[in-house]
């Protein structure tokens, strides 16, 4: 039996900025655990027709927080990459709209804008009525009916895969907000209004995968990486992974319902099992697209795939580009290149009840959730790493008092 101070559960961003923060102020007493052979969870990258392809669908460096953005330089510096401005359109078969929709109705045929605006006039926000509380409610009040038809409950539907009315608002700060008013005065000034969208302006590398930088990341922790090496089972009470490594802090970046559990009430484990996800098969195709988006998403329920990641317009010397399915509608071909049982966490109305009553357990026994799945939010790798490393300062500065 090893015996560390911190054991790290998963070399994915978070658990590679806690790592890494760890080690910036001199705290040598842990290991990371990775089931994979390479460190970086859903955003890794392989070679595929001899350019990057990131595996988990396609994952960017936001602009946003410049303390996130310069810790990650310093494992790949910031002239190994390029900053794009965020090019995304919806694909509706017979014409195009960029993203999001209700800011730019005004690319749409006269007839077409006078459809859409008059539903979003007659939406349940702009005529007063109070926010509810379920998803799908929620997209007729904000959106009105013509949005809502054409673009949200197809696409939602295709890319969670679960009856809509099992999702909840907490989540919807992500998603662009945009007013009738905003509606009107980008149709009048025929240009965007409203809240940007995540990824308004990223960084990519120049000359890699997104994976690169996590890669880095894993190498320099040396031994301390242990990577092919799964979460098979947690004593929680005598915070002990797979009989073999304990910890004095236990920091778990991985899915609870992916291993077993000993010393866990029922209660607890029943909360776990209740907490849903998507999975996303990742499919290449080499021929190039006549569009200059990075993102194209997809809402016809006929076609698999959600989503377009047309990678010669961010990867440097690449060509083709990738689609994104959720597992449940996906069928194995031979464009298929990477498979992700747990992608998304899905935010069902019952989750926030849910992890306020796994998270109690879990901390009192100095076992605590980070990251997307440590956490069960749907959240990106910058927010990611500025939880990882603002968990472990918390942490080290409780337990050097």
């Amino acid at each position: 039996m090893e015996k560390f101070k911190f054991l790290i559960m998963g070399a994915g961003p978070s658990g590679l900025a806690f790592a890494h923060t760890l080690l910036r102020h001199g705290e040598r007493s842990f290991v990371v655990m990775e089931k994979e052979v390479q460190a970086g969870g859903l955003c890794r990258s392989k070679t595929v027709d001899g350019s990057p392809l990131d595996i988990g669908g396609g994952h960017f460096l936001d602009t946003r927080i410049p303390h996130v953005v310069d810790f990650l330089f310093q494992f790949l510096p910031k002239d190994q990459w390029t900053i794009f401005e965020r090019k995304s359109a919806i694909d509706f078969g017979d014409y195009s709209v960029d993203y999001p929709i209700e800011s730019n109705i005004w690319q749409l045929p006269v007839e077409k804008q006078v459809e859409y605006i008059e539903a979003v006039a007659y939406s349940g926000e702009n005529m007063g009525v109070n926010t509810p509380e379920k998803f799908q409610d929620w997209i007729l009040w904000k959106l009105g009916r013509k949005i809502a038809d054409d673009y949200m409950f197809p696409y939602n539907r295709k890319i969670w895969s679960i009856d809509l009315e099992e999702l909840g608002t907490y989540w919807i700060d992500k998603l662009p907000s945009v007013s009738f008013r905003e509606v009107l005065f980008s149709c009048l000034s025929r240009k965007p209004f409203g809240k940007v969208p995540a990824h308004q302006t990223f960084y990519y590398p120049e000359n890699y995968g997104y994976g690169e930088v996590w890669d880095r990341m894993g190498r320099e922790l040396g031994d301390k990486l242990l990577l092919s090496m799964p979460v098979r089972t947690l004593d929680a009470p005598n915070r002990t992974v797979n009989r073999q490594i304990s910890a004095d802090i236990i920091i778990n970046t991985v899915p609870l319902s992916s291993f077993e559990l000993a010393g866990v009430p029922g209660d607890i484990q029943n909360s776990i099992a209740s907490l849903k996800h998507a999975g996303i098969q990742i499919d290449y195709y080499n021929t190039n697209l006549e569009s200059d988006k990075q993102w194209i998403y997809i809402p016809n329920e006929q076609v698999s795939y959600h989503r377009i990641l047309n990678r010669k317009t961010f990867v440097n010397g690449s060509h083709g580009y990738w689609t994104e399915t959720n597992l449940r509608r996906a069928v194995e071909t031979s464009a298929r290149v990477a498979v992700n049982d747990f992608s998304y966490p899905i935010n069902t109305r019952e989750k926030p009840m849910l992890m306020k009553k796994i998270a109690a357990f879990f901390s009192g026994l100095n076992i605590y959730g980070l990251g997307r799945w440590g956490t069960w939010e749907h959240i990106n790798s910058d927010i990611a790493v500025k939880q990882g490393i603002e968990l472990a300062e918390m942490l080290l500065n409780k337990t050097t008092k």
